[in-house]
Protein backbone atom coordinates (compact mmCIF):
# COMPACT_ATOMS: atom_id res chain seq x y z
CA UNK A 1 0.00 0.00 0.00
CA UNK A 2 1.46 3.55 -1.04
CA UNK A 3 0.24 6.96 0.88
CA UNK A 4 1.33 10.06 -0.64
CA UNK A 5 0.81 14.02 -0.49
CA UNK A 6 0.17 13.95 -4.13
CA UNK A 7 2.36 15.95 -6.44
CA UNK A 8 -0.24 15.88 -9.39
CA UNK A 9 -2.34 18.10 -7.78
CA UNK A 10 -1.69 20.77 -4.85
CA UNK A 11 -3.21 20.13 -1.51
CA UNK A 12 -4.23 16.66 -2.41
CA UNK A 13 -3.25 13.40 -0.60
CA UNK A 14 -3.39 9.80 -2.02
CA UNK A 15 -3.84 6.19 -0.93
CA UNK A 16 -2.95 3.03 -3.09
CA UNK A 17 -3.47 -0.31 -2.28
CA UNK A 18 -4.16 -4.01 -4.06
CA UNK A 19 -6.93 -5.88 -3.00
CA UNK A 20 -7.08 -9.23 -3.60
CA UNK A 21 -10.71 -9.54 -4.35
CA UNK A 22 -13.09 -8.66 -7.64
CA UNK A 23 -13.50 -4.91 -8.82
CA UNK A 24 -17.49 -5.54 -8.04
CA UNK A 25 -17.07 -6.75 -4.78
CA UNK A 26 -14.59 -3.58 -4.20
CA UNK A 27 -17.26 -1.45 -5.30
CA UNK A 28 -19.94 -3.36 -3.44
CA UNK A 29 -18.13 -2.45 0.38
CA UNK A 30 -17.67 1.18 -0.86
CA UNK A 31 -21.69 1.62 -2.31
CA UNK A 32 -23.65 -0.49 -0.36
CA UNK A 33 -24.29 1.04 3.39
CA UNK A 34 -24.54 -1.82 5.76
CA UNK A 35 -20.62 -3.19 4.01
CA UNK A 36 -19.39 0.44 4.41
CA UNK A 37 -20.34 0.69 8.01
CA UNK A 38 -17.88 -2.34 8.50
CA UNK A 39 -14.59 -0.71 7.44
CA UNK A 40 -14.84 2.99 6.70
CA UNK A 41 -13.43 3.97 10.11
CA UNK A 42 -10.21 2.44 11.78
CA UNK A 43 -11.39 0.52 14.98
CA UNK A 44 -12.01 1.01 17.75
CA UNK A 45 -14.07 3.79 15.87
CA UNK A 46 -17.04 2.76 14.27
CA UNK A 47 -19.60 3.85 11.72
CA UNK A 48 -22.94 3.30 13.22
CA UNK A 49 -24.48 5.10 10.39
CA UNK A 50 -24.60 5.41 6.84
CA UNK A 51 -27.25 6.90 4.53
CA UNK A 52 -26.69 6.86 1.01
CA UNK A 53 -28.82 7.80 -2.14
CA UNK A 54 -26.02 6.45 -5.08
CA UNK A 55 -26.44 9.12 -7.59
CA UNK A 56 -25.13 12.58 -8.68
CA UNK A 57 -26.20 15.17 -6.25
CA UNK A 58 -27.17 12.05 -3.94
CA UNK A 59 -26.26 12.24 -0.14
CA UNK A 60 -23.38 10.30 1.55
CA UNK A 61 -24.03 10.69 4.77
CA UNK A 62 -21.93 8.70 7.45
CA UNK A 63 -21.41 9.20 11.06
CA UNK A 64 -18.23 8.43 13.06
CA UNK A 65 -18.64 7.19 16.54
CA UNK A 66 -15.32 7.19 18.54
CA UNK A 67 -14.60 4.84 21.63
CA UNK A 68 -14.82 7.24 24.40
CA UNK A 69 -18.31 8.77 22.73
CA UNK A 70 -16.68 11.17 20.64
CA UNK A 71 -19.66 11.58 17.22
CA UNK A 72 -18.93 13.33 14.26
CA UNK A 73 -21.64 13.64 11.64
CA UNK A 74 -20.15 13.73 8.07
CA UNK A 75 -23.09 14.87 5.34
CA UNK A 76 -21.73 15.18 1.90
CA UNK A 77 -23.01 14.20 -1.85
CA UNK A 78 -22.01 12.03 -4.55
CA UNK A 79 -20.63 14.29 -7.72
CA UNK A 80 -19.77 11.07 -10.09
CA UNK A 81 -20.39 7.65 -10.27
CA UNK A 82 -19.01 5.05 -12.93
CA UNK A 83 -20.37 1.93 -11.67
CA UNK A 84 -17.54 -0.30 -10.60
CA UNK A 85 -15.00 2.00 -11.46
CA UNK A 86 -15.29 5.78 -9.95
CA UNK A 87 -16.42 7.62 -7.00
CA UNK A 88 -16.33 11.11 -6.28
CA UNK A 89 -18.03 12.71 -3.15
CA UNK A 90 -17.63 15.94 -1.61
CA UNK A 91 -18.76 17.32 1.53
CA UNK A 92 -19.08 21.00 0.73
CA UNK A 93 -22.20 19.95 -0.49
CA UNK A 94 -25.31 18.43 1.20
CA UNK A 95 -28.30 16.45 -0.71
CA UNK A 96 -29.67 19.03 -3.53
CA UNK A 97 -26.28 20.30 -3.75
CA UNK A 98 -26.57 22.78 -1.19
CA UNK A 99 -23.35 24.92 0.17
CA UNK A 100 -21.86 23.26 3.52
CA UNK A 101 -20.84 26.52 5.55
CA UNK A 102 -17.19 24.90 6.11
CA UNK A 103 -16.25 22.43 2.99
CA UNK A 104 -13.33 20.08 4.24
CA UNK A 105 -12.59 17.98 0.94
CA UNK A 106 -13.55 16.04 -2.19
CA UNK A 107 -12.57 12.42 -2.68
CA UNK A 108 -12.02 9.99 -5.27
CA UNK A 109 -11.96 6.45 -6.11
CA UNK A 110 -10.54 5.18 -8.93
CA UNK A 111 -11.09 0.92 -9.15
CA UNK A 112 -9.07 -0.89 -11.40
CA UNK A 113 -8.72 -5.02 -12.54
CA UNK A 114 -5.37 -6.21 -12.21
CA UNK A 115 -4.36 -9.57 -14.13
CA UNK A 116 -4.38 -11.68 -11.37
CA UNK A 117 -7.90 -11.22 -10.02
CA UNK A 118 -7.22 -8.57 -7.95
CA UNK A 119 -8.33 -4.58 -7.59
CA UNK A 120 -6.44 -1.75 -7.61
CA UNK A 121 -8.14 1.10 -5.94
CA UNK A 122 -6.68 4.47 -6.05
CA UNK A 123 -7.86 7.48 -3.94
CA UNK A 124 -7.40 10.89 -3.57
CA UNK A 125 -8.28 13.20 -0.60
CA UNK A 126 -7.95 16.92 -2.50
CA UNK A 127 -8.31 19.83 0.10
CA UNK A 128 -8.85 23.39 -1.11
CA UNK A 129 -6.00 24.53 0.72
CA UNK A 130 -2.56 23.85 2.16
CA UNK A 131 -3.88 23.96 5.76
CA UNK A 132 -6.85 21.92 5.38
CA UNK A 133 -4.62 19.30 3.60
CA UNK A 134 -1.98 19.42 6.75
CA UNK A 135 -5.43 19.05 9.33
CA UNK A 136 -6.36 16.08 7.62
CA UNK A 137 -2.39 14.76 8.04
CA UNK A 138 -2.28 15.43 11.32
CA UNK A 139 -5.99 14.18 12.00
CA UNK A 140 -4.37 11.00 10.80
CA UNK A 141 -5.01 10.58 7.12
CA UNK A 142 -1.53 7.99 6.60
CA UNK A 143 -2.40 5.60 9.60
CA UNK A 144 -6.22 6.21 9.32
CA UNK A 145 -6.63 5.45 5.62
CA UNK A 146 -4.18 2.67 5.75
CA UNK A 147 -5.87 1.11 8.65
CA UNK A 148 -9.31 1.92 7.08
CA UNK A 149 -8.30 0.15 3.69
CA UNK A 150 -7.08 -2.69 5.23
CA UNK A 151 -10.09 -3.33 6.88
CA UNK A 152 -11.87 -2.95 3.38
CA UNK A 153 -9.54 -5.62 1.71
CA UNK A 154 -10.03 -8.26 4.51
CA UNK A 155 -13.76 -7.47 4.15
CA UNK A 156 -13.80 -7.59 0.30
CA UNK A 157 -11.69 -10.82 0.42
CA UNK A 158 -13.61 -12.61 2.88
CA UNK A 159 -16.72 -11.72 0.67
CA UNK A 160 -14.98 -12.78 -2.62
CA UNK A 161 -14.49 -16.22 -0.79
CA UNK A 162 -18.47 -16.58 0.14
CA UNK A 163 -17.52 -15.99 3.79
CA UNK A 164 -19.33 -13.66 5.83
CA UNK A 165 -18.44 -11.00 8.78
Amino acid sequence: MTVTTGEKAPHTLTIERTIAAPRSIVWQCWTDPTLLQQWFCPSPWKVPEADFDLCPGGRMNTVMAGPDGERFDNQGIWLEIVPETRLVFTDAFTEGYMPTAEPFMTGTVDLSDLPNGSTRLYGEARHGTAEQKQKHLEMGFVDGWTASTAQLATLAEQLSKGETS
